[in-house]
């Protein structure tokens, strides 16, 4: 398995020579985990993805308004269906597994910050390939997906009589180029959501203990996601934990004040498909992560533990202000505050909850932490 961090390529090796073998000694068991699967698959991962289609198409609906009348009315509502779509992204980047993986989704949906260079020279180029984005050849992978949409509608003019005039240039492709990255995402989003319908039976069934089941790389999907693509990308580096502030590198940096928004909207995407709770609810759990090492750990403890980290998270979230670039330029100590809480819970989950159910960690921590 191959993920994308960024600028860091990460290359995913077996700790085991052999990928059927776990490192930690496989869990024997009578929990259902295909029930488990079953809720998670059914009743979060499908409904999640539905419900960005959705967003999406609304999004897709404002834009062929804003290409017939290039108003600022217009841009306004697709500035609005743009964060409806964007917050619905956050319950679905965790699950970068099957048809997602093999297309590349999250590197083309959700690769910060926006490469502007590359997005002025795609205008131009009429071979434009935005299928030129992989792990190992990232040419486009910044040039597309929300934070491209979020440039173009935030970011081409200094205000937004600017921006209106840009769209409406004639001499340049800012419009074309929206309309280009919008369908791309649209046709991306459905065919991963097509992919879980049509194989879930398959997907659900695979719950042996090796590196290729999909519950362990499910597993594994949602541990590297809450430590790289919430607690790394959206805190970590802007606040510059490794190196330097890179107040430029925060998730929509150039709508400036959604970014907490999109950051608690992950978290609380995260804690509720570790619950197992049902999409659109707030209180409907069913089989889950929390439920499995309940089931192994009775006392409860570690599972405690993560929900507490968990909220201790959203505490220091809350205490950030709405735009996160101003944030680390003012008070950043803040934001590496938030980010000690949410390594709080990595530990538990990476260290903890994957020892107790016997799964390996599938991917190399290039961090150093």
């Amino acid at each position: 398995m191959k993920k994308y961090l960024l600028f860091i390529i990460v290359v995913f090796i077996s700790c085991s020579d052999d990928n059927d073998l776990s490192e930690n000694d496989p869990v024997d068991d009578s929990y259902n985990r295909v029930t488990m699967m079953e809720n998670l698959t059914e009743n979060i991962i499908i409904p999640s993805l539905e419900n960005l289609d959705s967003k999406l198409n609304v999004f897709n609906i404002s834009l062929t308004s804003f290409n017939s009348d290039t108003s600022l009315d217009n841009l306004s509502a697709l500035r609005f269906d743009f964060l409806e779509a964007y917050k619905a992204w956050q319950y679905v980047e965790m699950f970068n597994i099957g048809k997602a993986e093999e297309i590349y989704y999250n590197l083309k949906s959700n690769v910060f910050p926006v490469n502007v260079a590359r997005v002025t020279a795609n205008m131009d180029n009429p071979n434009l390939d935005l299928d030129d984005c992989s792990d190992t050849k990232p040419n486009n992978c910044s040039a597309q997906g929300f934070p491209t949409l979020d440039y173009l509608l935030y970011g081409i003019g200094d205000n937004d009589d600017s921006i209106l005039l840009e769209f409406k240039n004639d001499n340049v492709n800012y419009k074309e180029y929206l309309n280009t990255v919008a369908q791309k995402l649209i046709y991306n989003t459905k065919i991963v959501l097509d992919d879980f319908k049509l194989n879930k039976d398959n997907f659900v069934s695979s719950t042996d203990n090796t590196m290729t089941s999909n519950l362990n790389m499910l597993v594994n999907d949602f541990v590297y996601y809450y430590e790289k693509g919430l607690r790394t990308n959206k805190f970590g580096i802007p606040a510059g934990v490794w190196t330097f502030k890179r107040p430029q590198n925060v998730e929509s940096f150039y709508a400036q004040n959604i970014s907490k928004e999109l950051a608690l909207e992950a978290l609380s995407a995260s804690k509720k498909f570790f619950m197992g709770t049902k999409f659109g609810s707030e209180s409907d759990n069913g089989e889950s992560f929390k439920s499995y090492i309940d089931y192994l750990d009775t006392d409860n403890s570690l599972s405690s533990l993560i929900l507490d980290s968990f909220d201790s998270s959203t505490t220091e979230i809350n205490a950030l202000g709405d735009n996160f670039s101003n944030q680390v330029n003012n008070d950043n100590i803040k934001m590496l505050e938030t980010f000690d809480a949410l390594q709080v819970t990595v530990r538990y989950l990476k260290t903890d909850m994957l020892s107790l159910m016997g799964v390996d960690v599938d991917y190399v921590d290039a961090d150093g932490d």
